[in-house]
């Protein structure tokens, strides 16, 4: 039944049963010591009224005289009377009573030790005599030479001693009683607080129930942090730890965990870490991933002391990897651009098959002809010269895509090589994301410019690397821009247009993944200048 037993519970039995035990220790030594001082003072006491009797000169006269007990025994009853206590036996040294509270005990002998008296030493001592278990001093009496020539002894019954000491047995008791309720009335307090921050689990359901979302927090695919309200990172798993770069899981001292500022964490990411905010599928571009942030407060159970408020303990974000997603959208959108092209393409080529129908109907043969070797030699001579100045396909079909989709779009779209067109080393995703990317903001800003509306693409290649230059006829950058541009989010197109501010920021991150370079210039229209190293490390690969 006791595994079935709540933290609190045991709590509260285990602290009691510990006050229990400790009113008993103390209560068993308060005892000891209280009894213990009410017979010394007894003692103290009785030392006092021996010694005065035997400093009084009528002892001696009376040891002197044939019948000492004629005049001790009265002198002796009117001290016992009005010093309250049990008995005062004035003896010879050879231990015959000359007086007793008792008529018919005198002449016989004392019954007890009288060793030290006789050797000139006050003694007390706790013993059993005619009346009983007595706490008693005996006082040497002695002549101006130094003899004993009597002994006196002063004490009160141990019945006597209780009775007095009985009277402070309350106090104790109350102490106890006082220090019983107390530690009840903590151990319940503190049950009540555990029960309420531990739902009144026992502590091998609480093991059950962390063994489980340990194994949750491990198993999981998506990346799980966990932030307290002290911007410090209290926990997160395997995933999250990979997506985010760092060491180790969780933190090496559970007690001391490491703040938001201590990790190394993407600006953009710390900022959103740290602002605490909620958000819900927010894409966060770091150094070579595109992760999806979901983030909210961690909250707890409702306080029964402030009913309707429910403490927030920090935040918890987890963290997706879209960067392949990125990719394969990248590829997709190239394929897209490939499409509109050929559909442009298609509709271009039935006009003008409806415009060499049209002329051979008229009868004017020789102009059809004419008109159709025309369009094929320019088509065929747009093709040769993408095919033969770009090496890479994909690179060569997406730019001739972009071609023919700024051509439908009004816009001129000029290309200039030099060398291949591609670097060894470069994969052609990177290629497709970067260039898709410019020239797809160069047509739009171009689109959008009055005539004439065009786009320039150079390329240039070499055993260092590959330079990108893409510019337009559009707005000018404005200085101020130059490097908002370039986070995620940021658009100078309306607030309405959706899919916005993620193209340069894609660019961006694919550059500084490559270890190239990414400038803006130009007075005239907005210019971007990217260099990609042709030779990246295979460490370099292994950690993308």
């Amino acid at each position: 039944m006791i595994h079935r037993w709540s933290i609190a519970r045991r709590l509260f039995l285990a602290n009691l049963l510990i006050v229990v035990s400790f009113i008993a220790i103390v209560g068993t030594a308060a005892y000891v010591d209280a009894r213990d001082r009410t017979y010394d003072e007894a003692g103290r006491r009785m030392e006092g009224v021996a010694a005065s009797i035997a400093a009084n000169p009528l002892v001696l006269q009376a040891a002197a005289t044939p019948d000492p007990s004629a005049l001790l025994q009265p002198y002796a009853k009117d001290v016992t009377s009005a010093a309250h206590i049990d008995f005062i036996t004035i003896m010879a040294p050879d231990r015959t009573r000359w007086t007793h509270p008792r008529d018919e005990e005198l002449g016989r002998p004392y019954i007890g030790s009288i060793d030290e008296a006789l050797r000139g030493h006050t003694y007390t001592e706790v013993t059993a005599g005619t009346l009983g278990p007595s706490v008693r001093t005996i006082v040497p009496v002695k002549d101006a030479a130094g003899t004993v020539k009597a002994l006196v002894a002063a004490g009160v019954t141990v019945r006597s001693v209780d009775v007095a000491f009985t009277g402070r047995l309350p106090v104790l008791l109350a102490v106890g009683i006082a220090l019983l309720v107390g530690g009840s009335l903590a151990s319940w307090l503190l049950g009540r607080y555990l029960r309420r921050v531990t739902r009144g689990w026992g502590p091998e359901q609480l093991a059950q129930l962390f063994t489980y979302y340990e194994s949750v927090l491990h198993s999981v695919r998506e990346g799980l942090i966990l932030i307290d309200a002290r911007k410090r990172v209290v926990m997160y798993n395997d995933q999250a730890a990979e997506l985010l770069g760092l060491a180790d899981t969780g933190s090496n001292d559970p007690t001391r965990p490491p703040s938001l500022a201590d990790l190394p964490l993407d600006s953009e990411l710390r900022a959103l870490f740290d602002s605490g905010r909620t958000t819900k599928d927010e894409m966060v571009l770091t150094g070579s991933r595109v992760l999806v942030v979901n983030q909210g407060p961690a909250r707890g159970p409702e306080s029964p002391v402030a009913r309707g408020k429910v403490p927030v303990y920090g935040t918890v974000a987890t963290l997706r990897d879209r960067t392949e997603i990125e990719a394969l959208g990248n590829e997709l959108q190239t394929m897209r651009t490939l499409s509109d092209a050929l559909r442009a393409q298609t509709h271009e080529h039935a006009n003008r098959l409806h415009t060499m129908v049209s002329l051979l109907e008229l009868g004017r043969t020789g102009e059809a002809l004419d008109f159709a070797t025309r369009d094929l030699a320019l088509s065929q001579q747009l093709t040769d010269d993408m095919v033969s100045s770009i090496d890479e396909p994909v690179v060569g079909a997406l730019v001739m895509g972009k071609v023919a989709e700024a051509h439908e779009r009004g816009v001129q779209l000029d290309v200039s090589t030099l060398g291949s067109g591609a670097a060894p080393g470069i994969a052609v995703q990177d290629l497709v994301t970067i260039l898709g990317n410019l020239l797809d903001n160069a047509i739009d800003a171009a689109a959008d410019a009055p005539p004439p509306r065009r786009v320039v693409l150079t390329l240039e290649a070499d055993d260092e690397g590959l330079d990108i230059a893409v510019n337009d006829s559009g707005a000018p950058i404005d200085p101020g821009d130059s490097e908002k541009i370039f986070r995620h989010g940021f658009s100078t197109k309306p607030a309405g247009a959706g899919g916005r501010g993620i193209g340069l920021a894609l660019v961006r991150q694919a550059v500084q993944r490559l270890g190239g370079t990414l400038a803006t210039n130009g007075r005239r229209g907005a210019k971007f200048e990217v260099f990609l190293p042709a030779a990246v490390s295979a460490e370099k690969e292994h950690k993308q």
